[in-house]
């Protein structure tokens, strides 16, 4: 089938889906946009796909294929780019069962590195491949027309090797992909790098803000520590995400400010305004996907009897947060490491 004719659902068309779906449908692909009732709404007025390339690109609403009913969506579906948070999963495997083709392929592009296993066990004897997005997307306020959803840091999406021809339908310019032979790699590689989202999230700093500052680079150091012992111990051996070996990340983080600013240009290649996915749960009082980010290294830790201290504050931190649903609570570097010497 030519990919012209394969039609692409956006399963849980949030900030991420409708930039990846955007970018679709700009490059001519059949696209279908399952969401919710006020992506709904706002799409009414068009969307407008932007990044840091300096790209700006419309497009009419009457051009933009959207439904909030999952028989709609899926029924229509070749493939099916699940982006909804973790805590979603199985619901919209259920969904994905119920209505959706047996031959449609499945595609996580989730954070966490257990999303793919669990369409997998939910999705018996369908394709279901694991992927991987490294970029933030900033979405545009309540009442902005048109909807603006901006590609606000760099990167390469990856998804499991396998199907070439999948790699040929979704690689279209603005949302570039490639396929990779070790994607759970890949998955724990990246989650090195989302542990800095629960950071953000308590320091309610925009992300470039919060990694300029030396203090909390100190903080997210001492979790990839933690989180690379564990992996370790358990045998994961995690892949480059951020343009730097895994096990150098502690030793960059830590060097001061200026020097940081120097070696780690691409880190910092970020929109001044741009925040974390989690900081955003917590802004909209919605539950975050800290069990599947520090979670996963903390599961890790009990396996092997890893000590994880700094995550299983930062996971304490963010769950007192989450049930206070005051949004984001504005913590200082000290309060988010318990150690007043941590400058």
């Amino acid at each position: 089938m030519a990919d012209a004719d394969r039609t692409i659902v956006i399963a849980g068309a949030g900030s991420v889906g409708c930039y990846a779906g955007g970018c679709l449908m700009l490059a001519g692909r059949r696209v279908i946009l399952l969401a919710r009732l006020r992506i709904e709404a706002a799409l009414r007025g068009g969307m407008l796909v932007t990044d840091l390339d300096g790209r700006g690109r419309s497009i009419p609403p009457d051009a933009i294929s959207i439904t909030t009913d999952p028989a709609t969506a899926l029924r229509e579906a070749d493939v099916i780019l699940v982006t909804v948070k973790s805590g979603a999963t199985q619901d919209m495997a259920a969904l994905i069962g119920a209505h959706a083709r047996p031959g449609a392929a499945v595609v996580s592009l989730q954070n966490g590195v257990d999303n793919a296993d669990r369409l997998r066990g939910d999705l018996p004897g369908r394709t279901v491949l694991a992927g991987m997005v490294p970029f933030n997307v900033v979405q545009s306020g309540g009442g902005v027309v048109p909807l603006r959803v901006h590609r606000a840091s760099g990167g390469m999406a990856m998804i499991e090797a396998g199907d070439a021809g999948l790699v040929g339908l979704l690689n279209v310019t603005g949302f570039a992909v490639e396929a990779h032979a070790d994607i759970k790699a890949v998955l724990w590689g990246k989650l090195l790098m989302n542990l800095n989202n629960a950071l953000v999230a308590l320091a309610d700093l925009p992300l470039a803000s919060e990694l300029a500052d030396r203090r909390w680079r100190l903080i997210l150091a001492s979790q990839i520590d933690e989180a690379l012992t564990a992996m370790k111990a358990s045998g994961i051996e995690p892949a480059r995400v951020a343009g730097l070996r895994p096990a150098l990340l502690p030793t960059v983080l830590r060097l001061p400010d200026w020097l940081f600013r120097l070696l780690a240009r691409r880190m910092l290649a970020i929109d001044p305004q741009a925040r974390s996915s989690m900081w955003d749960d917590l802004h909209h009082r919605r539950p975050t996907e800290i069990g599947d980010l520090q979670g996963a290294i903390l599961r890790l830790a009990q396996k092997t009897g890893t000590p994880t201290p700094i995550i299983r504050r930062v996971t304490a931190l963010v769950d007192r947060a989450e049930s206070d649903k005051r949004g984001a609570p504005g913590l200082t570097p000290d309060a988010v490491s318990g150690d007043p010497r941590s400058g």
